[in-house]
């Protein structure tokens, strides 16, 4: 993506808590991952979920990488990929990989925002992204996301559920929409008869502890196949240097990469002795 346009998803994100990147993706990506989560279905990997928060008429499917290769395209697509760089830091995580199918007759999801269990003041700087891509197109009627927009910039979350005058996140199938994980948001009621696919890649700052836990998820044989930055953003990788290290180690090693970067006690001995006596 040009990077001027990567700043302007920057600041609106920054500005009204979300943003919308159309035409993200391409009509047969579109197919290829629908088709892939209807297989789950149809293979018995995936049904209707069991709390009213979830929906219970909405198909969830989480820890998507594991489940073929047709998802590992999703956390990489560059557009949305550089705005959430943008926003947090290149050395982000992926946070989790869930597919969201309203059926018809989902009602609407209670209100919430997604960091409501991070005991941080509010507001405070974005630590997590979410990146929902409209497999379906997202319209008034089916289930789109109601958002209440600048709730970023909010002292408080919602009142779980509470009811509050929003907006629906119309947008065309191919779109993401992208959104500060203090936005207060929740899933539209599907008041058609037609089903609608979505899938949330949520991305977090790379010293948060990520939703889904990748490294005991994710077979390592599978994640060995992964390209190199897939298999960092869950979770092979050091933060600054430092967190998430093995034994002072990088562990993108355990994969048979070697490393591109100096631990930050390696760092600091160059720039010690580089200095002038």
């Amino acid at each position: 993506m040009d990077p001027e346009l990567v700043t302007r998803h920057r600041e609106h994100l920054l500005r009204d808590g979300y943003t919308v990147i159309e035409n993200a993706f391409d009509a047969a990506t579109r197919d290829a991952l629908i088709e892939g989560l209807l297989r789950l279905e149809r293979e018995g990997e995936a049904g209707y979920a069991r709390t009213t928060f979830e929906g219970m008429q909405t198909v969830r499917v989480y820890n998507l990488l594991a489940r073929g290769e047709v998802f590992r395209q999703v956390p990489l697509n560059p557009a949305a990929l550089a705005v959430a760089e943008a926003v947090l830091d290149p050395e982000l995580l992926l946070s989790s990989l869930s597919a969201i199918t309203l059926g018809p007759g989902q009602p609407a999801q209670p209100m919430h925002e997604d960091t409501q269990q991070i005991p941080l003041p509010r507001p405070h700087p974005p630590i997590a992204v979410n990146a929902m891509w409209a497999l379906s197109p997202f319209t008034e009627d089916n289930g789109a996301t109601r958002i209440v927009p600048a709730s970023h910039l909010a002292a408080e979350p919602p009142v779980y559920g509470g009811a509050y005058e929003t907006r629906a996140a119309t947008m065309p199938a191919g779109s993401i929409m992208l959104f500060d994980s203090q936005l207060w948001h929740a899933g539209g009621a599907n008041r058609t008869d037609e089903r609608r696919f979505a899938i949330s890649c949520y991305y977090c700052a790379g010293w948060l502890r990520q939703q889904e836990n990748l490294q005991l998820g994710l077979p390592r044989e599978t994640v060995q196949t992964f390209p190199r930055r897939l298999q960092e953003l869950c979770g092979y990788s050091v933060y600054r240097g430092q967190y998430g290290h093995i034994d002072n180690r990088d562990p993108i090693e355990l994969l048979g990469q070697p490393r591109r970067r100096s631990m930050v006690w390696e760092a600091s001995d160059r720039r010690q002795q580089a200095r002038p006596a």
